[in-house]
């Protein structure tokens, strides 16, 4: 029985049959699309992780100015109370001219020094809040300096992104037609098997053999199958990774390359004696 995927050279060396180019084209296109489509469903997740630098950057000055309006209210806040102490310290003193024994004085001056001391904790509660807004401003100015930054490099790469995704989507719709028009090409039975195994495997359906070894999953076959892959009317499965498999011939050695150019050499020199 014919082989019909097996064509043999004037040489006698094993070559990929004709039937069978069509469809590893196919297979080429098939991949490049998966390739494709993986990469731009890739990209929202690439544009998520671009964004998080300045997402970050975005909460810490969220937070710093949020920080700081605190530290503000905080010292509003010392302000009133020692507004609200030296109100009552004016009226202690007031109160001042109307003591009669010397006991009321001494206490009297007793309260008036216990109202400076906490008149000093107001001014310096009020003095520390006031370094406070004063640093988280300096801090807010950096963060928002810092965000800018961030924002443009973000937005650099959000425009590649976007200029990929559409140079991609351009592809993909080229593809498509080519993928149409080599589909055409390859026999019908083929055809069929190889979109059965396509779906099952959800990657490259062929896989070539070469030096006695699957290509796709990298592993020994049996000798018995290279032999049935070489020589059968049909193609069949690596038990391994269940891709299609087909004879893409062995590639010269450098040994027999060697060989071949001794026997031509001395067949010059038998020649010109």
């Amino acid at each position: 029985m014919s082989d019909p995927f097996r064509c043999i050279s004037i040489d006698g060396k094993d070559t990929l049959n004709p039937k069978i180019s069509p469809l590893i084209d196919l297979q080429k296109l098939d991949l490049r699309i998966l390739e494709i489509t993986e990469i731009r469903r890739k990209i929202p997740e690439r544009l998520y992780i671009a964004e998080v630098p300045l997402r970050e950057a975005t909460r810490l000055l969220d937070d710093t100015k949020a920080a700081c309006e605190t530290a503000v209210k905080e010292r509003r806040a010392h302000e009133k109370d020692l507004e609200a102490h030296e109100t009552h310290t004016e009226k202690m003193k007031t109160h001042a001219a109307s003591l009669k024994t010397n006991k009321e004085y001494q206490a009297h001056l007793f309260e008036v020094e216990l109202a400076n001391k906490k008149r000093g904790d107001f001014e310096e509660k009020i003095l520390l809040a006031m370094d406070k807004v004063d640093q988280l401003q300096k801090t807010i100015n950096e963060l928002q300096e810092k965000r800018t930054a961030l924002e443009k490099v973000f937005t650099g790469e959000k425009q590649g992104l976007d200029a990929q995704d559409k140079e991609l989507a351009t592809e993909l719709a080229q593809l498509e037609v080519r993928h149409r028009e080599a589909s055409s090409r390859v026999e019908r039975v083929l055809l069929d098997r190889y979109n059965q195994v396509k779906a099952s495997r959800k990657d490259q359906p062929l896989a070539a053999v070469r030096d006695g070894i699957c290509l796709g999953c990298r592993l020994q076959i049996p000798p018995q199958l290279i032999a049935q892959v070489k020589r059968s009317d049909d193609l069949h499965i690596c038990p391994y990774c269940r891709r299609m498999l087909y004879w893409e011939g062995e590639p010269p050695t450098e040994s027999s390359s060697a060989l071949s150019e001794a026997k031509k050499s001395d067949l010059e020199v038998g020649e010109s004696v």
